[in-house]
């Protein structure tokens, strides 16, 4: 398991690109056939990728996050971007298509992953965060999540948000997760930009062809930065830093947060003429 340990938004006017990259991009989450884990201590969050092909993948044994199983003290989202597969936990089996989300609740033992077809695996994303209380687990498909249509085509930012692990929809202890799709001809992906002080977010941009990127734009509102992302990339955006990004082609992103609060609105925007 990676970890990366969050950094003062002091510090961002020293940080070069490669400096930049590597405290808040965590990149080749989807190998084939294997799990990666990245530990941030930004609000403690775990984030996962797994692309399992002919053998099934499993996890459950907490070493790395200091209790005696992975889900004593933890929660998790996992998005299937990627073919049909199936994900067992505790026995339960539960199918995923593209775009649907399974939410394991706390106390979970052992989760095992598989792709239905080896020539096109599933690939599926995982947010954990820390929590308090017991939740039955649940798959939530896209159907089931809460469409909002957001932006204008004139500010080149209309997209459709979804969310699925929020209190509208899927209840959990402190984690958020959804995912977004750009409108044809769309590039922004939040445009104005905004704050929220009291929960972090990740990004994994995906559905992105490989000549393809995005320009994430991170940091304090007067002191800017830009990350090149590529497909599967994930960007950890501090509760300090404004995110938003344009790409150069078709994209898609999923949104994990977690923090003080689980209100989606509590945020502050910040003027597009106030940034530097």
């Amino acid at each position: 398991m990676r970890i990366l340990y969050g950094v003062s938004p002091h510090d961002i006017p020293s940080f070069d690109t490669k400096r930049l990259r590597a405290e808040f991009l965590i990149e080749k989450l989807f190998q084939p056939g294997q799990i990666e884990f990245a530990y941030t201590h930004v609000d403690r969050m775990v984030v996962g990728g797994a692309c399992p092909t002919d053998t099934p993948l499993s996890f459950g044994d907490g070493a790395d996050v200091g209790t005696p199983l992975f889900f004593t003290a933890r929660e998790m989202g996992i998005a299937n971007l990627g073919g049909s597969g199936t994900i067992t936990v505790d026995g339960q089996v539960y199918s995923l298509n593209n775009r649907d989300i399974l939410y394991v609740g706390r106390g979970a033992e052992n989760v095992v992953l598989t792709s239905t077809d080896a020539a096109n695996p599933a690939r599926f994303y995982m947010n954990s965060v820390p929590a308090g209380r017991d939740i039955p687990h649940r798959l939530i498909t896209q159907a089931e999540a809460k469409p909002l249509d957001l932006g204008e085509d004139a500010r080149a930012n209309k997209r459709r948000l979804r969310m699925y692990i929020h209190p509208e929809v899927a209840p959990s202890c402190l984690l958020l997760m959804g995912i977004t799709d750009l409108a044809p001809g769309s590039i922004w992906n939040t445009m104005p930009p905004h704050l929220h002080e009291r929960r972090m977010e990740a990004y994994c941009y995906f559905d992105m062809p490989d000549s393809e990127r995005v320009i994430h734009l991170m940091g304090r509102p007067d002191e800017t930065r830009s990350l090149i992302v590529a497909d599967s990339d994930v960007v950890l955006s501090p509760a300090w830093s404004i995110h938003m990004g344009a790409g150069t082609g078709p994209y898609a992103f999923v949104w994990g947060m977690t923090g003080e609060n689980q209100a989606y609105t509590d945020v502050s925007p910040v003027a597009i003429a106030e940034l530097k």
